[in-house]
C-alpha cells in the first residue's frame, strides 16, 4: 500500500448536486435522512412518522431512487469522476476496503458524516460492488469489475476457513497461501472487512482469540508474555503493555499485578515473576516445588540436583531453595547433603 493518496473529496457539494437531480422533495428528504447525508441516519419508522407514511412505504421509495440514481449514473453531476477515484484507491489498497478506511484517505476529517456521504456515493457508482454492514461483515467497498458482492463474500469465508483449520494466528503471506487467494494486499483487504477476523502485530486470526483480539486486561499479559517467549517480571509486563499496539493500554502497574495473580493462566515462579501455565509450569511454593521433584525421582537426591531440577520451573536464588530443604518439615536429611520426602 502507497502513500500517495489522490485528492481529497468535496462530499458535501457532491452530495448536494447529485440529490438535486431527484425531483420529488419527499424522495430527497428520504435519502438523506436513510444515509445520514447530513445528520444521524434514522430508520424507517422515524422517517415515516416525519412523513405521514408507512415504513414499507419508506423503503419502497429508497429503493426507488436508489435504483434510478444506479442506473443512471452516468448523466448525474461527479459520479464518473467519483467512482474513477475510489477505483484508483481501491486498486492501491487491495481492491477492497473499509468505507471507514477509505473515508480515512479521501475526506479531510473523516467524520461519520463523511462516512455516510462515501457510503451513498458507492451505492450509486454502477462500477463498483458494496457490502453492507451486517453481523458479519463491516460496510465495505471492492471494485466491481472483478470482485462483485458474492465473490466478495465467499473469499472472505475462504479466509475464516482457513484461519480456523490452522488453528493458531497466521501472517498475511501463509494467510493467502492457505486459503489460496492471489496476493497479501488483496488478503490484508479482504480479511479487515470481516468481523469475525481479527489482527494483532502482523497475524490474523479469530475474533474470539485473545492472542489476536485482547479484550481486557488479562488478555493483553497473555499476548505480552506469549510474544516474549519466556518469563517477564510485572513490571516488565505493564511497560510491554504500555509500548503495544494494544487500542487501549492506560492500566496501571497495581492493576496489571492483581489480574497475574488472579488468572489461572500464569503461574508466579520468582519474585514478581510470571510465566505461562501453557509452557509446563504449575503454581506453587518453593517447598511445593521440591516435592514435586522428590516424588518424581522416587528416590533420596543430592541438594545440588534438587536444586537444579527446581531452577527448570522457578526463578528463585539457590539460598532459598537450599532453606526450604532445610526448614520445611516435609523434607528429610537421609545422608550429607541429600534429601528425600518425610512421609
Amino acid at each position: 500500500m502507497t502513500d500517495q493518496h489522490p485528492s481529497v473529496l468535496n462530499l458535501e457539494q457532491i452530495v448536494q448536486d447529485v440529490l438535486s437531480s431527484i425531483e420529488r422533495e419527499r424522495e430527497r428528504e428520504i435519502i438523506a435522512r436513510r444515509f445520514g447525508l447530513f445528520d444521524r441516519k434514522e430508520t424507517l419508522e422515524q422517517i415515516g412518522e416525519l412523513l405521514g407514511i408507512t415504513r414499507e412505504r419508506v423503503r419502497q421509495l429508497e429503493k426507488s431512487v436508489m435504483i434510478r440514481l444506479r442506473s443512471g449514473a452516468e448523466q448525474l453531476p461527479h459520479v464518473t469522476d467519483v467512482q474513477a477515484t475510489i477505483i484508483e484507491t481501491l486498486k492501491r489498497e487491495g481492491e477492497t476496503a473499509r468505507i471507514t478506511t477509505l473515508s480515512g484517505i479521501l475526506t479531510a476529517e473523516n467524520s461519520r458524516t463523511d462516512q455516510s456521504r462515501l457510503a451513498f456515493m458507492t451505492e450509486i457508482c454502477p462500477g463498483l460492488s458494496t457490502i453492507s454492514e451486517d453481523d458479519s461483515f463491516y460496510q465495505a467497498v471492492g471494485v466491481g469489475q472483478t470482485h462483485d458482492e458474492a465473490a466478495i463474500r465467499k473469499e472472505v469465508g475462504k479466509l475464516i476457513q482457513a484461519v480456523t483449520e490452522a488453528g493458531k494466528p497466521v501472517e498475511t503471506a501463509q494467510l493467502t497461501k492457505l486459503s489460496g487467494l492471489s496476493n497479501d494486499a488483496y488478503t490484508q483487504a479482504l480479511a479487515s472487512i470481516s468481523k469475525q477476523l481479527a489482527t494483532l502485530n502482523g497475524r490474523w486470526g479469530l475474533v474470539k482469540w485473545p492472542t489476536v483480539n485482547p479484550r481486557n486486561i488479562r488478555d493483553k499479559i497473555f499476548v505480552i508474555l506469549s510474544e516474549n517467549g519466556k518469563h517477564m517480571h510485572f513490571n516488565e509486563i505493564s511497560e510491554a503493555i504500555k509500548d503495544s499496539d494494544f487500542k487501549r493500554k492506560d492500566v496501571t502497574t497495581q492493576a496489571i499485578h492483581n489480574e497475574l495473580i488472579k488468572d489461572k493462566r500464569f503461574v508466579l515462579i520468582g519474585r514478581g515473576i510470571y510465566a505461562l501455565k501453557d509452557w509446563g509450569y504449575k503454581k506453587g511454593t518453593v517447598a511445593d516445588i521440591i516435592s514435586e521433584v522428590l516424588r518424581e525421582a522416587k528416590e533420596p537426591l543430592h541438594r545440588d540436583e534438587i536444586v537444579k531440577r527446581v531452577l527448570k520451573s522457578r526463578f528463585v536464588k539457590e539460598t532459598t531453595i537450599l532453606l526450604n530443604l532445610q526448614s520445611k518439615p516435609q523434607f528429610k536429611r537421609v545422608a550429607k547433603a541429600t534429601y528425600q520426602l518425610a512421609d
